[in-house]
């Protein structure tokens, strides 16, 4: 199974100015997100943003707010899945009204879903024993698929981001590097963003 750009959204979460000089290899982590942002903006992947107590941590760090402009959701829980699912998952079709000679319930065809849906999350950000690791737990609970890139997630200490990763992939999210989604995203060398591409990866 690969990534696809078409049915792809890109979460970052809590890349804030107060939190990322705390983040061991900080300014690698941030540096393949701002990668990830660009790629994604470039293959028109949407791109959305968390912050954690805001009014604490700080602002989205400036160097990402360009990509996420209209798109940062705040939030005091730890598990940003809350906030991000009415967003990142269209609203439900109401069910259609029957009338006396209309088929029974259970003979009816479920109305098909959304053309424009898009159930693959690819997910980085901070602290990825907190935050990223709750976030990505309460998607994958509701049935989205999750990919979490993990040479962009950081935490203060390398051991709980290991742990971090070791328990996602237990409960099924998909570990990639950045230069794994810019690759699947792609496709082929034959993309007319190919080399756009490359020059971010590069």
């Amino acid at each position: 199974m690969l990534l696809e750009a078409e049915e792809s959204q890109l979460v970052l979460v809590d890349y804030q100015h107060k939190l990322m000089p705390s983040v061991h290899e900080g300014e690698r982590v941030l540096a393949n997100a701002i990668r990830l942002a660009r790629i994604a903006q470039l293959l028109q992947v949407p791109v959305w943003a968390t912050e954690e107590n805001p009014a604490g941590l700080g602002a989205t760090v400036e160097a990402l707010q360009p990509f996420v402009a209209g798109r940062v959701l705040s939030k005091m829980a730890f598990d940003g899945s809350e906030v991000l699912l009415p967003r990142i998952r269209p609203a439900a079709r109401p069910a259609q009204g029957g009338n006396a000679r209309s088929l029974p319930k259970h003979l009816q065809k479920a109305a098909p879903p959304p053309a424009a849906t898009r159930e693959t999350i690819v997910l980085a950000g901070c602290e990825a024993h907190v935050c990223l690791m709750q976030t990505a737990l309460g998607l994958i609970e509701e049935e989205i698929d999750v990919w979490v890139v993990t040479d962009a997630c950081g935490s203060r200490t390398e051991r709980n981001r290991d742990a971090a990763f070791d328990r996602l992939a237990a409960a099924g999210a998909e570990l990639v590097t950045t230069e794994m989604v810019a690759f699947e995203w792609l496709g082929d060398a034959g993309h007319p963003r190919f080399k756009d591409v490359l020059a971010i990866v590069k």
